[in-house]
């Protein structure tokens, strides 16, 4: 009986709960690339009937119409490019807990995501008023469908980009915590890597 008693007073070991299964790809990257698969989808259909147009046409662009400014958008493209170094430092520092770098290297960011937009908007203000429109030809409807279309993504990135800097400044990402600025930076990274290939199609090419 006292082998028993003692054997009942021991300590039974417990059972470990289950670990949890940490997806490999975290539900906000998974719908980030979601988005952009369908963005480069869009882009595809936009670029083919760019192309299109552009080979079934005896001249491009036809003579009457003004040349778009190759000088100041390759300028403008190194404005847009060159936010990706500011961007990348912004997530280096959300990862060693610097938020005040964090907000810094953002803002940098979306202010030069901003001055993009703005001079892209001073050329095409001068390029409609020397007849470049929509309407003037299948040159300008393309032109305006594929760029703006790509401005348009570029402006939602800077507005996205507007409302992650306030939320860095009050100190909401941490190294653990920071998912929607990562989304963020994929999202910016991938307008960036359009332009790359955007920006010879049309103004080099």
């Amino acid at each position: 009986h006292a082998m028993s008693a003692g054997s009942l007073a021991m300590p039974r070991h417990a059972v470990p709960p289950p670990r949890e299964r940490v997806p490999v790809v975290s539900n906000a990257k998974l719908a980030v690339v979601v988005v952009i698969a369908s963005e480069c989808m869009l882009f595809v259909g936009l670029i083919g009937m760019y192309m299109v147009f552009r080979l079934a046409a005896p001249d491009w662009p036809p003579a009457d119409l003004p040349r778009l400014p190759l000088g100041i958008t390759g300028l403008n493209t190194l404005v847009l490019f060159g936010s990706v170094p500011w961007m990348t430092r912004a997530m280096a520092a959300v990862r060693r807990d610097d938020g005040p770098d964090v907000a810094r290297n953002l803002s940098f960011t979306a202010l030069m995501g901003a001055l993009f937009l703005a001079v892209q908007g001073l050329e095409w203000t001068r390029l409609v008023r020397h007849g470049l429109t929509l309407g003037s030809s299948i040159y300008g409807a393309t032109f305006y469908l594929l760029i703006g279309c790509h401005a348009l993504h570029v402006l939602i990135a800077v507005l996205w980009l507007a409302t992650i800097t306030v939320l860095a400044r009050r100190g909401t990402f941490t190294a653990a915590r920071h998912a929607p600025l990562e989304m963020c930076a994929i999202y910016w990274y991938f307008v960036c890597g359009l332009w790359v290939i955007l920006f010879p199609l049309v103004y080099l090419a």
